[in-house]
C-alpha cells in the first residue's frame, strides 16, 4: 500500500499575527510559543508584541524610540497598576499590619478634614491620621504573586516607584517617616529608601506633600517590596492631631517613550493599563 503525507499549508505570518492579537500573553509564551517554529518566530518576535501595545492602547501609533524590547513593554504595561492594597483608607485598615498604634491609635478621616485642605487628585476620600503616639504600619508586596516573575526582575530590573502624600494640620506640629526597602526571597533587605523624619512645625499650613523614590538597577533577587510610613503629632495632644497619610503606591514601570505630536517631541510615561 503507497503512503503518503499530508503537509498543512503554511498561514501567512499577517494572519497569524492578528489571531494571536486575540491570546493572552500569558498562554502565547507558556503555549503557543512551542506550537510550530513559524509560531515561536511570530511570538519572539517584535511585530506582534507593538501590535498588541497598540491594540490595547498602551502606546499612541506613531513613536519616536521603540523600546528596547516590545515584549517587555507589552508585559510590563499590561501588568501595570498600584501594588498597595487599600492606599486612600477606603477599606478602613484592610490590607495594611498595624506596627505600632500608639496614643489613641490610627483614624480614618474624610477629606478635607478639620484643618486641613483638599488632596491635590479628586479620586482621593479619605486618609489616615496618626494620634500622640508614634503609629506606624506598613505592607510586604510579593512581587512574584503580583504576576512579576523572577526572570523578568532580574534581568530587566524595571523601575519600581515608590510614592507617598501627608499633610498636617495648622493648628499642631507632627512627624513623618517612610521607609520602602527591596527584598530577597529570605526577606534580606537589598536597597531601601529612608529618607530623614520629615518634622512639620505648628501652624504651617496644611497642604499635601508627595514623596516619591524610583528604585533602579537593584540588581538581581528582588522578591518582594516593604512600604512603611509613620507618623504622630509634636504636641502630645490626645485625638489625632497627627500626621495624615493616603494615596500610597507601588508601581513596577514600563519603559518611557518618546512620542511625536504635531511636530513636537513629547516624552510620555506608559499609559494606565
Amino acid at each position: 500500500m503507497e503512503s503518503w503525507t499530508y503537509r498543512i499549508p503554511l498561514i501567512p505570518n499577517d494572519a497569524v499575527t492578528y489571531i494571536l492579537l486575540y491570546v493572552p500573553a500569558a498562554e502565547l509564551l507558556a503555549v503557543h510559543r512551542l506550537v510550530c517554529r513559524q509560531w515561536k518566530e511570530i511570538i519572539d518576535g517584535p511585530t506582534l508584541w507593538k501590535k498588541k501595545c497598540q491594540w490595547e492602547g498602551f502606546i499612541p501609533k506613531t513613536i519616536r524610540r521603540s523600546p528596547k524590547s516590545w515584549k517587555v513593554f507589552y508585559v510590563l504595561s499590561s501588568l501595570k497598576r498600584n501594588l498597595i492594597r487599600n492606599p486612600s483608607a477606603e477599606e478602613n485598615l484592610d490590607g495594611w499590619k498595624i506596627i505600632s498604634n500608639g496614643g489613641d491609635k490610627w483614624r480614618i478621616e474624610d477629606l478635607p478634614g478639620d484643618h486641613g485642605t483638599p488632596h491635590p487628585e479628586e479620586h482621593v476620600n479619605k486618609y489616615f491620621v496618626t494620634s500622640f503616639g508614634k503609629c506606624e504600619k506598613e505592607q510586604i508586596i510579593d512581587l512574584n504573586a503580583e504576576g512579576y516573575c523572577s526572570e523578568l526582575l532580574d534581568n530587566i530590573n524595571p523601575a519600581i516607584v515608590v510614592t507617598d502624600w501627608y499633610a498636617a494640620r495648622r493648628d499642631c506640629g507632627s512627624k513623618y517617616n517612610i521607609l520602602v526597602q527591596l527584598l530577597s526571597g529570605s526577606l534580606e533587605v537589598l536597597h531601601e529608601f529612608c529618607p530623614k523624619t520629615v518634622v512639620i512645625e505648628q501652624w504651617s499650613d496644611a497642604c499635601w506633600r508627595k514623596m516619591t523614590h524610583t528604585f533602579k538597577n537593584y540588581g538581581h533577587g528582588v522578591r518582594y517590596v516593604r512600604f512603611n510610613h509613620a507618623g504622630e503629632d509634636t504636641q502630645f495632644w490626645k485625638g489625632w492631631y497627627g500626621i495624615r497619610v493616603t494615596n500610597s503606591s507601588v508601581v513596577v514601570e514600563p519603559e518611557t517613550l518618546t512620542v511625536v505630536s504635531e511636530g513636537t517631541k513629547v516624552v510620555l510615561p506608559c499609559q494606565e493599563a
